[in-house]
């Protein structure tokens, strides 16, 4: 069966600026390997099967193998394939060894290449093939898996790469991609072709997407039977951050609840100029899936499509979703990165996994634009880590080999499985399991493009934010949240003036927030001025310092990175 005959140009007629930039750059070389990074939803598939349908006509690669991570994925790219008039078997499986006479290529998955790798190389042999990696970094989710991938697709005439996040939290090498090594000795992934975040927004390739962040207080018992308490969003220690964290995620706790009814208000207000749009709530298990799904059934008297990696009919759910209008899904991590679902555009992470890998492909859910002016929405919790992440979507990360993560680059991930694994496995003389006796759920802030709003306690803010239109542009959000902070510093300033005594300081909390609104905007302002991303500059800050990352710091600290940030200016000038 042959490729649709069209002409070269007629394939790129209908490109984005950005995938006909890498087509270009491609056939400039024709190399044997090429790496392309392009951010989520920037439209990766595209690219790929535009490519592979000029090397088919070309005569270059006569047989196409997509290697997956998922199931559904394998679906997805036949489906894309065939409006390109590539027909891609997904259904192929190792035991039958050939392929069938009608297609020119399979969709297979990175675990079915490890299960029997000379298969595929013999495929690989038999035919001039083009192999494309999709999410290339799945390539090194083990030792054996790259290993099987090389040996399998080591023939292949060309490889193709494709990925969103180049990197790994690992320092397991990702399969025929060349590491370079910088100036302090270190091995950099090097890719060929790159296109984030960033530039994407700006090219309303993708959507702007605020966060926001919700703190409380959290109280459980331990499994010796002690009671504890705190407040989620506060300076914690590590193992008193993991507890408060799992306590809020706890089904059985009113903090869960409170954030899943919120989400759903601003899904109620976005379906006002999207009526299909849809949410997803990202799970960290499968028990916590379905409680999730019944308190959505409470909310909304409707119940969500729940997807687990275990249900055979997980595909369909998506697909099926995917193509109505129903307002919840709730998943583990079925749709943690590729499946495209563009009609999501709000999201809860009520998940304890912190990698900024799995955080980076979780947000690429709710980027896919339909058309300009969408705006996504994502609830969290107030984690530090989170919120970090959360300010640096503009920042560009890779792969790095030679030295490991340092011990405190992923603490919350590591102390929570840790929490898990005592759950599970009960020291000898512990009987009480963990339990959550409380959880209230505060907003606490809210962020875009690297900056932070709200932090007043007992204001209206949280109304503010859920109700914000569901159809704008990236600066008339940033205008419109500017604007409601400016109001909100002249109403304090004026409650200040009108008062017949001079106010204390004030709370802490209360402290915490302004200097924080304050740190923000003059991060904003460095930003402008250097071009370097908001979350370098808090890290050029920590630097500087010393102490935490800004959602833990005391007043004193955050006070020494705005005194310090002004000095930067002044011997700028």
């Amino acid at each position: 069966m042959t490729v649709t005959q069209t002409t070269t140009e007629d394939r790129l007629s209908g490109l984005r600026a950005w995938q006909r930039e890498a087509f270009e750059e491609y056939f400039r070389r024709e190399p044997r390997d090429f790496l392309a990074v392009a951010t989520p939803g920037a439209g990766k598939t595209t690219f790929a099967l535009t490519l592979a349908s000029e090397l088919l006509r070309r005569h270059a690669v006569r047989a196409i193998t997509i290697v997956c991570p998922t199931e559904h994925l394998k679906k997805q790219w036949a489906e894309a394939a065939a409006r390109f008039g590539i027909p891609i078997d997904p259904e192929f499986r190792n035991g039958q060894g050939a392929l069938g006479r009608q297609y020119i290529g399979a969709a297979v998955t990175y675990a079915q290449v490890a299960a029997h790798p000379m298969l595929h190389r013999n495929r690989t042999e038999a035919r001039k093939t083009l192999v494309v990696f999709d999410e290339a970094p799945h390539a090194g989710d083990a030792l054996s898996w790259g290993e099987a991938v090389r040996e399998a697709f080591d023939p292949a005439a060309r490889r193709l790469s494709l990925t969103g996040t180049p990197f790994r939290s690992d320092i397991n090498p990702i399969p025929f991609v060349d590491y370079v090594q910088d100036g302090n000795g270190v091995r950099r992934c090097s890719w060929d072709y790159s296109y984030g975040y960033a530039p994407a927004l700006e090219d309303g390739v993708v959507r702007p997407v605020i966060f926001m962040a919700y703190s409380g207080e959290m109280r459980w018992r331990t499994r010796a039977g002690d009671e504890l308490a705190a407040r989620l969003g506060e300076p914690l220690t590590q193992d008193a951050l993991s507890q408060a964290w799992r306590a809020a995620l706890d089904p059985k706790g009113d903090w869960i609840k409170k954030v899943l009814q919120a989400a759903d208000r601003r899904l109620t207000e976005v379906r006002k100029t999207h009526p299909d749009a849809g949410g997803l709530v990202i799970a960290s298990d499968h028990e916590n899936a379905r409680a999730y799904s019944r308190i959505l059934r409470q909310i909304t008297g409707k119940g969500a499509t729940v997807v687990l990696s275990d249900d055979p009919t997980a595909s369909k759910k998506i697909s099926r979703f995917s193509a109505g209008d129903d307002r919840w899904m709730v998943a583990v991590r079925m749709v943690s990165e590729g499946v495209d679902v563009p009609r999501l555009m709000v999201g809860v992470y009520a998940t304890s996994t912190s990698t900024a890998l799995f955080f980076a492909q979780a947000i690429g859910r709710f980027v896919r634009v339909r058309k300009r002016g969408e705006v996504a929405s994502v609830f969290l919790p107030s984690v530090p880590t989170l919120l970090e992440y959360a300010g640096e979507m503009e920042r560009e990360r890779d792969h790095v080999l030679d030295r490991l993560p340092s011990d405190e680059e992923y603490p919350e991930e590591d102390l929570m499985k840790e929490a898990n694994r005592k759950r599970d496995t009960p020291e000898a003389g512990e009987e009480l399991p963990f339990e959550t006796m409380e959880s209230a759920a505060e907003f606490d802030r809210a962020l875009f493009d690297g900056n932070e709003y709200g932090g007043v306690p007992g204001s209206t803010e949280e109304e503010d934010f859920l109700g914000l239109p569901g159809l704008l542009e990236p600066d008339q959000v940033s205008q419109l949240l500017r604007k409601r902070n400016a109001d909100l510093r002249a109403s304090e300033i004026k409650a200040r003036r009108g008062s017949a005594k001079e106010p204390d300081e004030g709370p802490t909390h209360e402290v915490v927030a302004e200097l924080r609104r304050e740190l923000s905007g003059l991060v904003g302002a460095w930003h402008h001025r250097t071009g370097k991303p908001h979350g370098v500059i808090h890290n050029e800050l920590r630097r500087a310092c010393g102490g935490p990352p800004v959602a833990q710091a005391s007043p004193t600290q955050i006070r020494e990175r705005i005194a310090q940030l002004r000095t930067w200016a002044v011997g700028r000038r």
